[in-house]
């Protein structure tokens, strides 16, 4: 019989394997020099109500096959190897996310919202099918899987026949995580090993479900963790998203890492376009800055808002406008009052994890 230490080992390498099969990237730039920009989410918000229909061009369905219905977008597993999953096409840089979802059913089914980097920094809410009463929190930064003790459970009522509000709010100080509007957890980025594994890089969102419980497609340990064994007889298994909202903190057209450091000052955002909505008055900014600055100065910075339909303003300025170097955001009130947002969050609680 294996030693605790032994078996402890095992289940630690098993949780690797997993843990490598769920982070991917096409191009980690802080391995890799020659990577692409991530296109970037250009509006300070966005939202989907998938009770309605698809939005293609927001989404793109990367793994099997997803319905749409007045009960939202319907993620369904029948047989082994379904795992069906929708990613945005675009990525965000710090902000909100809000996910309505109903998970599914079934031991061994593993319902998913992950926001994930190209360099594998990741913000996830996992649901267990044969757990009904909880939902489990994560993160990773830079793909360190040298530990599995960040995952903490919270409890829900009934996370399968009711649709709940899972919200992330992401900013450069903090992570927190809501449940229908309570804050249930806050990761400060001093306790996630002095910010080293604090997800900090532009992330897209990912939506899925698959069968983590499948020893045929999965290491033991994963096995484990989804709950044990699927039977797929038991099926089908379904979780729905009736809606998603995302509040963007740093608008871009594209992403750019500026080194290989993976740290969030290093990012450079690109044809600097804002453009946000607040009941029902359009409201739009461009900005300029240079990014070569290590002061963060903007050199020149000017902005045109619309605001209930018809008051027009613009500033211009050279000096005076100071942001965290790397990107910058310019946002117009509705009293046409010009604010400079850098690349920074509200202060929020602080819990100690390791």
């Amino acid at each position: 019989m294996p030693s605790p230490t032994t078996s402890a080992l095992l289940a630690l390498f098993s949780l690797a394997v997993y843990a490598s099969a769920q982070t991917y990237s096409t191009c980690n730039p802080t391995i890799n020099t020659t990577c692409s920009s991530d296109a970037g989410l250009s509006s300070s918000t966005y939202s989907v109500d998938f009770t309605t229909g698809s939005d293609d061009t927001n989404w793109n369905t990367t793994s099997g096959n997803i319905s749409y219905t007045s009960s939202g977008a319907e993620f369904t597993i029948t047989q082994q190897g379904d795992s069906p999953t929708i990613q945005t096409t675009w990525y965000f840089f710090f902000g909100t996310l809000e996910v309505h979802i109903r998970a599914a059913p079934g031991i061994g089914i593993v319902s998913s919202i992950v926001l994930e980097s190209d360099d594998l920094d990741e913000i996830d809410w996992e649901f267990l099918g044969g757990n009904s009463a909880s939902v489990e929190t994560n993160y990773f930064g830079k793909g360190n899987t040298t530990s599995y003790d960040r995952a903490v459970y919270y409890a829900v009522d009934d996370n399968q026949s009711t649709s709940h509000n899972y919200t992330v709010d992401w900013t450069t100080e903090s992570i927190t995580w809501y449940i229908d509007g309570v804050s249930t957890r806050t990761l400060a980025y001093e306790d996630a090993l002095n910010g080293a594994n604090f997800p900090q890089t532009p992330m897209r969102i990912q939506l899925g479900i698959w069968a983590g419980g499948d020893p045929e497609l999965n290491a033991e340990g994963t096995v484990e963790w989804a709950g044990g064994d699927v039977n797929y007889d038991d099926g089908p298994f379904t979780m729905y998203v009736e809606s998603v909202k995302v509040t963007n903190f740093n608008p871009a057209k594209s992403y750019t890492y500026g080194d290989q450091a993976g740290d969030y000052s290093s990012i450079e955002l690109g044809n600097n376009t804002v453009s946000a909505s607040a009941s029902g008055n359009v409201q739009t900014g461009i900005g300029n800055a240079d990014n070569g600055d290590t002061n963060g100065t903007v050199a020149n910075a000017s902005s045109t808002a619309n605001a209930s339909g018809t008051v027009v303003a613009q500033t211009t300025a050279t000096s005076g406008f100071t942001v965290s170097s790397g990107g910058y955001s310019l946002i117009w009130g509705s009293s046409a009052t010009l604010m400079v947002q850098g690349l920074r969050g509200a202060a929020c609680g602080l819990n100690a994890e390791a």
